[in-house]
């Protein structure tokens, strides 16, 4: 009998996963923190809940939710464009809430921005250092789940996202006196993160600090400036000659170990997928 796995946060990724898992034939609960958006779910064969986490609790049906989980994906990063300070006290709300229900497997979704600032070579040995206050208050956030011995969870930390009509290229394409050309690229399909999980899933990989980053690295010069002549986007311009940092160079020595191959290439060839 297969498991049935809650995602909390149906958004880019978590869609996308949900459709993935139930086309292998799992139970898929999903959360969302818009109403209007149940029914969309229902319709991909997603068991549909309203749950939206306050600092103090949640709205909705978040025990419901949890109670029917054998495995939980926690999905939501902070939002950018708004304060990210409550953070943390959400995730400690839904923290308290998975112990209460005995939900038993985690895998949380967070992002290298834990590592900050850190120069060269970074793997899942590196102390993070995050330097934002999003970037900290996920490095907080996984924590309380990776240090609690009574949950059996899995951390993994994804690059940038691409795939379908999402790339950083669209926002850069015609920016000029770009700063960070000498910065090497940390990025990762969304294919690529779908299988991650998909195989922490049905090979049992728990109690794993993962960092899921594509094996590519070019400078962000290089790189964006070649996407966006593929596209057929205005180019980019950086300047010449920046003497700062060379950025860091995110290694994905877990999934290296346990035999996972990449398939979906961050170079722009598969534009059409």
């Amino acid at each position: 009998m297969s498991s049935k796995i809650g995602i909390l946060g149906c958004g880019w990724l978590g869609f996308a996963l949900a459709k993935k898992l139930i086309s292998q034939e799992y139970t898929v609960l999903g959360s969302t923190t818009t109403r209007a958006n149940l029914e969309i779910l229902k319709q991909e064969g997603i068991v549909p809940f309203y749950v939206e986490l306050f600092k103090d609790g949640a709205r909705g049906d978040l025990i419901d939710f949890l109670k029917e989980v054998d495995i939980l994906i926690v999905n939501i990063p902070p939002k950018r464009k708004s304060d990210t300070s409550d953070y943390f006290n959400k995730i400690e709300q839904l923290h308290e809430a998975c112990k209460i229900m005995h939900v038993e497997k985690v895998i949380f979704v967070s992002s290298t921005s834990v590592y900050g600032d850190l120069q060269g070579e970074v793997t899942e040995k590196s102390k993070p250092k995050p330097v934002t206050t999003s970037a900290k208050a996920v490095f907080k956030a996984e924590k309380l789940f990776a240090e609690d011995a009574s949950i059996s969870s899995t951390i993994v930390r994804f690059g940038g996202l691409i795939g379908p009509d999402r790339h950083p290229v669209t926002y850069l394409s015609g920016q000029q006196n770009l700063s960070n050309g000498d910065e090497t690229i940390n990025l990762i399909h969304l294919e690529d993160c779908l299988d991650i999980i998909l195989s922490i899933i049905m090979e049992d990989w728990w109690g794993k600090l993962i960092n899921g980053v594509y094996p590519l690295h070019p400078v962000k010069s290089d790189y964006y400036v070649q996407e966006a002549r593929k596209r057929g986007l205005a180019l980019p311009s950086y300047t010449k000659g920046y003497a700062g940092k060379s950025g860091k160079v995110v290694k994905a020595k877990t999934l290296e170990s346990l035999g996972f191959q990449f398939k979906k290439p961050i170079d722009g060839s598969d534009l059409q997928n």
